[in-house]
């Protein structure tokens, strides 16, 4: 498998070089394909572009401009050096996408016999959770249970953990001490159900109530504990060990047990039989118990459950900041823009925390100098709490001493949009002339329409449409200007029909921007691994996803190691 682990030297001519690429092609990647038409974007392009671009069709964008791998580039025309040397260099800056094992595959192989169920999860782990989840978990999960056999670490902090599905996988599959932290009360009240309903599934497959032990005769400490609240990017990590001891805690049921006392806790306890392939089918597996301890209480009294004196374990206890702290990894699947920043300033300058996993998303949502607050994160801004201490502000771009410091560093609101894009799919759709390919040539017609009549209006929120590809541009329009409170534009049919032939143009503008993309994020993570570096820690970037299922697929995977012990992973 592909890893990006460079030298400090390495790191800082590779962002130097990202930079002046991107310098010069910034005209592309910050403009807004739905300004195709109020912008006039296609006679920005050298008028040698236009001319061989202008007859590609689909499969050709596909093969010859977006494809890095394909190595059958029948030209239909003559390129200009200029376009070569763009799309050239664009892969070539651009860290992989695809693991070795996995490159030209459209599905990973645990697809292959059910499209919709991963043969290498239970079905207790399916449940509720799509394919690409199912995907992410089974592969992040197994990372980071190697990560915490690396660092002898047994307890995981999951940060924006969602609905809870790596940390049940964390918890009851891999047999890790799980606090999953999560800003969405709503999301954190799920999780617990979740949890539950994994319990009595546990219970039904075994026919019978039994508490089980590990083959050492202790209680098992799998069960996950659910923490709501926001992580806030400008408190400490004192701040941050703090909430995960005293904030608002969810639990599927007793906590782990710390003692024989615990045995007294109102409530029945139930026991499972729990076989050691919970996250495999394997039925060569060895089997391996794993203790699973029930509480019964109603969903309503589970969803009041306050950290009380029921959850006796929690990442650290009373004594956080004493060295007997216990340490952890932290980890954040696609922690959502400056979270994923924030986790890699607590494991850097946190003494409890011993590796991180981070798989980020929403560069676009990330904090820069030029855009402290970005769309999306106005009045997200959470004051500190008595006690929290005020750090001075950083942002989530760039992060690295080395990157803020080099002319030309920054990136659009646009650019770290687009960045977000799914490469992989736009090419299947271009590759199977997909009817969605014109939604972005009706929104820019719709685009130019709203401003002749509002100039003010620009780039309104109309969001997504259902089944826009679908439906003829009128009646889009339609549903579109109801969106934003505009009465029925006269749509003059001629100009409809002479825009929407200009159709393949939107389509190869798109594509040029979606080539970018790959550097921008390229950018963006070297800027993170070069920050690490920065503060004596060396990490690996490895492509963990398959890109065509889940597009954000990078981890950033860090430990903080002991002398002679190396970071290697893959």
């Amino acid at each position: 498998m592909f890893t990006a682990s460079y030298s400090a030297e390495q790191q800082g001519e590779l962002a130097t070089r990202l930079i002046s690429f991107l310098s010069q092609y910034s005209h592309i990647s910050n403009n807004y394909i739905i300004e195709f038409f109020t912008e006039d974007l296609w006679n920005t392009l050298p008028k040698t572009w236009q001319l061989v671009l202008q007859d590609l069709s689909y499969q050709q964008i596909a093969d010859l401009l977006l494809d890095s791998k394909n190595e059958d580039r029948r030209y239909p025309s003559v390129w200009p050096l200029s376009l070569l040397v763009l799309r050239a260099t664009a892969h070539a800056l651009a860290f992989p996408r695809e693991s070795r094992q996995e490159r030209g595959t459209v599905k990973p192989e645990e697809f292959l016999e059910n499209q919709s169920q991963s043969s290498l999860l239970r079905h207790i782990f399916r449940k509720h959770v799509k394919p690409k989840k199912q995907h992410e978990i089974c592969k992040l999960g197994t990372l980071v249970k190697q990560l915490c056999e690396q660092t002898g670490c047994s307890r995981v902090v999951d940060v924006g953990s969602g609905q809870g599905h790596l940390t049940r996988f964390l918890s009851y599959g891999l047999g890790l001490s799980v606090t999953a932290i999560e800003a969405d009360r709503s999301l954190v009240a799920m999780a617990s159900k979740f949890d539950r309903q994994l319990v009595r599934a546990l219970e039904k497959e075994n026919q019978k109530k039994v508490v089980l032990t590990t083959p050492d005769g202790n209680l098992s400490q799998s069960s996950p504990r659910h923490v709501a609240g926001w992580v806030n990017p400008g408190a400490s990590w004192e701040a941050f060990i703090k909430q995960l001891k005293t904030g608002d805690s969810f639990s599927q049921g007793p906590p782990t047990p710390t003692g024989p006392s615990q045995n007294r806790h109102r409530g029945l306890n139930h026991v499972v039989q729990i076989p050691s392939s919970l996250g495999s089918t394997d039925s060569n597996t060895q089997p391996q118990d794993l203790t699973l301890r029930h509480q019964l209480k109603s969903e309503e009294e589970l969803s009041a459950v306050k950290c009380c004196s029921c959850v006796k374990e929690s990442v650290c206890p009373e004594e956080s900041s004493q060295p007997g702290c216990p340490e952890f990894v932290l980890t954040g699947l696609h922690a959502c823009g400056d979270l994923s920043a924030t986790l890699l300033r607590h494991f850097i300058n946190c003494p409890h925390v011993r590796g991180i996993t981070s798989v980020a998303c929403c560069y676009m949502k990330i904090t820069t100098k030029e855009n402290p607050t970005p769309p999306g994160l106005v009045g997200c801004t959470v004051p500190l709490t008595s006690g929290q201490e005020s750090l001075p502000q950083e942002f989530g771009y760039p992060m690295s001493s080395w990157v803020r410091g080099l002319p030309g560093h920054e990136l659009s609101y646009k650019a770290r949009e687009g960045a977000c894009h799914a490469v992989e799919d736009y090419m299947q759709r271009l590759r199977e002339e997909s009817e969605l390919l014109r939604t972005h040539c009706y929104r820019a017609m719709l685009e130019a329409f709203i401003r002749e009549t509002r100039p003010d209006l620009c780039r309104a929120g109309i969001q997504t449409i259902k089944k826009a590809h679908l439906l003829p541009f009128t009646e889009y329009a339609r549903l579109g200007l109801a969106r934003i409170g505009l009465p029925q534009l006269p749509l003059d049919p001629e100009r409809v029909e002479a825009m929407l032939k200009q159709q393949s143009r939107v389509v190869v503008y798109f594509s040029l921007s979606l080539l970018l993309a790959p550097v921008v994020e390229t950018l963006v993570l070297l800027d993170r691994m070069i920050y690490l570096q920065e503060n004596g820690v060396d990490t690996q970037l490895v492509p963990l996803f398959n890109p065509n299922l889940s597009p954000r697929n990078f981890v950033l995977v860090a430990h903080k190691f002991q002398e002679n012990t190396s970071l290697y992973f893959f």
